[in-house]
């Protein structure tokens, strides 16, 4: 089960003023699961995104950052699970381009105005006549309200959707951020492997919201590891509607500004830490801090050393303080160090220190810790004022139990 996650609800999720949303059951890989979703966009919105850097991305990657560099106003984004139309050739991208031109049609737009993306099983042709099947359903069931159900028809292995909400005010008017995402395994940066929508109805220039968006990952779903692996569909989208009222920002050193920015990227960072307390088969969730290093770059080399470790993640599951494992992986990390001015911490607990075991530290005190659900990491440096934070889970018996089964 989800370590320390519970399920969004209902009434959790505020509407987005200028966004509908539709779902349907395509029966694209399951049948009886929302597996289809679109979204229609005012059409003063602005849209901006991040995608995967794996370079055997997906076709719908090829298609919506070829959409998006049009200039043209999007004015939908449609979502399958159940395949990823990946690793498909001409015909991935010719299913995602006639994709677009059926939502076009029913919309009233044009396909270069449509973001598809997909996700699910790798180099398996898209199902494309059970996602055009599905598509009348999906526009005839949009509502503002329906982002619990668009968080569960985007879902692949997810055992617990993911989606928050939060409000703040703006010149005075009252601004809504709801994002949702999926993923549970195969994440990693760049970016973590996931599927992530966050809108808001605040009004903001394209240049902003491409800053905002990019500022957002880097804080958050590039910050997370389960199994050391980049999707080749990775897909970050921030909209903004524009229709809340609220004037319209357009310069990034204005305190509004900040503020979204700080809104938008606590959705994310919550966001992507669900991704991670849902990881496959995950037991616990961890927080890898490398504090006083030179740069913030060594700092996240370091703590994702750590964090995708092996030994490092069975150790954790086994609630086994085996924690020479960790010195093992700072070691190898490729920073050049002074081993004997480090310290490592397992949350308040000192455990390594001058090159070695730290002389007050007891095994049962590390046991202590390593039996809880969330557990820090703590490494410090001490050879600069830099810092780094990457959130990881253990790996378990169900993690290959899933990833064995997962086509069948």
């Amino acid at each position: 089960m989800p370590v320390n996650l519970p399920a969004p609800t209902l009434s959790s999720l505020l509407p987005v003023k200028g966004i509908v949303l539709g779902t349907t059951e395509a029966n694209i890989k399951k049948p009886n699961r929302k597996d289809l979703l679109v979204m229609q966009l005012s059409p003063q919105a602005t849209v901006a995104g991040v995608f995967t850097q794996n370079r055997f991305c997906a076709a719908p990657v090829i298609v919506a950052r070829e959409h998006l560099a049009s200039g043209k106003n999007i004015r939908a984004l449609v979502v399958n699970t159940g395949n990823a139309n990946a690793g498909t050739g001409e015909e991935g991208l010719a299913a995602a381009r006639t994709t677009c031109s059926e939502v076009a049609k029913l919309l009233d737009c044009k396909a270069e105005q449509v973001l598809p993306f997909s996700t699910g099983v790798i180099m398996e042709a898209l199902p494309l006549e059970r996602i055009v099947a599905g598509l009348p359903a999906c526009v005839e069931n949009l509502s503002s309200d329906h982002w619990f159900d668009a968080a569960h028809a985007i879902m692949t292995t997810d055992i617990v959707a993911k989606a928050v909400s939060r409000q703040v005010s703006l010149g005075g008017v009252t601004v809504t951020v709801t994002g949702i995402a999926k993923g549970s395994g195969m994440i990693h940066p760049n970016m973590a492997t996931m599927l992530g929508y966050i809108a808001t109805d605040a009004a903001v220039t394209l240049p902003l919201l491409q800053q905002m968006v990019k500022h957002a990952c880097d804080a958050s779903f590039n910050c997370i590891t389960v199994d050391g692996d980049t999707s080749t569909n990775d897909s970050l989208i921030l909209i903004a509607t524009g229709a809340s009222g609220a004037p319209a920002l357009s310069d990034s050193n204005h305190s509004d500004f900040q503020l979204l920015q700080g809104t938008i990227t606590e959705v994310a960072t919550l966001l992507a830490q669900a991704i991670v307390r849902d990881g496959e088969g995950a037991t616990k969730f961890i927080t890898v801090t490398v504090e006083g290093g030179e740069s913030v770059a060594e700092c996240k080399q370091i703590a994702y050393a750590v964090a995708r470790s092996p030994l490092v993640k069975t150790a954790f599951f086994a609630s086994d303080p085996n924690l020479g494992r960790i010195l093992a992986a700072i070691g190898y990390a490729g920073i050049s160090l002074d081993v004997q001015r480090l310290k490592l911490y397992l949350d308040d607990v000192l455990v390594a220190e001058n090159g070695g075991r730290a002389y007050s530290y007891l095994e049962e005190d590390g046991q202590r810790v390593m039996q809880q659900g969330d557990i820090t990491v703590r490494i410090v440096l001490e050879r600069g004022t830099a810092s780094g934070t990457v959130w990881t889970c253990d790996f378990s018996y169900d993690y290959v139990k899933i990833n064995a089964s997962y086509r069948s």
